[in-house]
């Protein structure tokens, strides 16, 4: 690639309902079970964009929303990519004939991965390749897994020289709340000595799957739902799944906002000893100890009055987890295999977004079904999530990962469609749904009125 001025870039939008009556959880999960139907608008949309070409004899990264386990029935809906929904989405890459896929994901340090990928699923997954003659292969990217409950870390799961190292320095979008000294960034259940060690003062420090420089297209599968850290998770968000170590990832800064932190609005000293009862633990993962600080933690955080206690950077005050998705775009837009930032554009990021039922509410982890009705193909993550906010009745510019993502490949024109019409963001909120916001964030979420 030279540069982004060379790029076409669009947001297709397919709706899969007609009207409101067709709009409903019941009505739309049957697309998942109609696997050849989806498949035919996922292969209808891939064509719209010369992606067949782009796949034929090349190797294909699919990467999808798989932050946990289902544990309840409806998780498979509205908490990750569905299992039926990546199915269709395969089937359609392999039908453009590539060279090999590989489909891999990070979740979350305590996601059970012989739950999530299932040997029924894993079994489909190379059943289909075996039909073609496309060898597929599903990878865990991460290096290491830790279940609280159990007080049970598995470190260097993967060695090291499988991952690129990178260093966006002071272009960081975190450097501007960077302070000098001990840093303040935390991402809950990981060690904080780790996260201090990788962002101080000119110096952050990202470690990413050397699959996204190994593969020639990148076609993300993102879940959209509501996120109680940035607001919304679909195609910008998602590449946080390409990060080995999610020790290394800010998510908050330790204290409240009139304690120099982001985690949670105020000053509470109760919230604050819980934070630090919690640091406690963290250093102590594995040792008896960490039960101890973990049990301290929760007793701190229980005696805090209010409805919203345990915080840690769920409300719109977080002023850290949006510049570090940023980051991770920025790296996989420029990235090199080496570790470097080019100057120029490296390669294009598709997504193809699920959001035939989206999550709602106390989203990433925790969220409800929603009837949002459609699937979107983009190569501009930014414009896609400010279309899908608008969608789920969100005001994108109080979103600032939307806003600065929408700037990060530049000041060239995105091509919006619905049902392949050509359409404008105001026309996008005549087929607005009013999506729940996670706690706390209802006084930021809504652009109009309740219809």
């Amino acid at each position: 690639m030279n540069s982004f001025e060379d790029m076409v870039f669009f947001v297709d939008i397919e709706p899969l309902f007609s009207g409101d009556r067709e709009r409903t959880v019941e009505r739309l999960k049957e697309y998942y079970r109609r696997s050849e139907a989806l498949q035919m608008m996922i292969s209808a949309m891939l064509e719209r964009h010369g992606l067949p070409a782009a796949i034929r004899g090349r190797r294909v990264l699919m990467k999808p929303n798989w932050v946990i386990h289902s544990r309840r029935e409806s998780d498979d809906w509205c908490i990750r990519t569905s299992h039926d929904f990546l199915l269709a989405a395969l089937r359609a890459v392999l039908s453009c004939a590539p060279e090999r896929v590989l489909i891999g994901d990070a979740p979350i340090q305590g996601c059970h991965w012989d739950q999530l990928v299932t040997p029924s699923f894993s079994g489909e997954v190379n059943r289909l390749g075996h039909m073609v003659h496309v060898p597929v292969e599903i990878r865990d990217f991460r290096r290491k897994t830790f279940e609280p409950w159990l007080n049970n870390p598995v470190t260097d799961r993967y060695p090291l020289s499988e991952y690129a190292v990178f260093d966006t320095g002071e272009s960081s979008y975190l450097e501007p709340v960077t302070l000098g000294g001990r840093t303040r960034f935390r991402v809950t259940d990981h060690d904080p000595r780790v996260i201090e060690q990788r962002h101080t003062p000119g110096r952050h420090l990202y470690t990413i799957t050397k699959a996204l420089f190994d593969y020639d297209v990148v076609i993300s599968l993102p879940k959209v739902k509501t996120h109680q850290k940035v607001g919304l998770t679909a195609a910008v968000k998602n590449l946080v799944g390409l990060v080995g170590d999610k020790e290394g990832l800010p998510h908050h800064r330790l204290g409240g906002s009139l304690q120099g932190g982001d985690s949670y609005a105020g000053g509470s000293r109760l919230r604050f000893m819980a934070e630090l009862a919690s640091d406690f633990a963290d250093r102590r993962q594995g040792k008896p100890l960490y039960r101890a600080g973990s049990r301290l933690s929760d007793l701190f955080m229980r005696l805090v009055p209010g409805e919203i206690q345990d915080s840690r950077g769920a409300w719109p005050g977080n002023d850290t987890t949006w510049r570090m998705v940023l980051d991770l775009n920025k790296i996989a837009l420029f990235g090199t295999p080496d570790g470097q930032l080019a100057p120029e554009p490296q390669r294009v990021l598709y997504s193809l977004c699920d959001g035939i039922i989206a999550g709602e509410g106390d989203g990433p982890l925790n969220s409800l079904p929603l009837a949002l009705g459609v699937l979107s193909l983009t190569n501009h993550s930014g414009m896609n999530d400010i279309a899908l906010a608008t969608l789920m009745g969100m005001d994108p510019e109080r979103l600032p990962l939307l806003q600065e993502a929408a700037s990060l490949q530049g000041p060239g024109s995105v091509h919006l469609t619905w049902n392949n019409q050509e359409v404008s963001l105001e026309d996008l909120r005549s087929f607005h749904i009013k999506a729940s916001p996670p706690p706390g964030w209802e006084v930021v979420f809504y652009s109009s009125p309740e219809p």
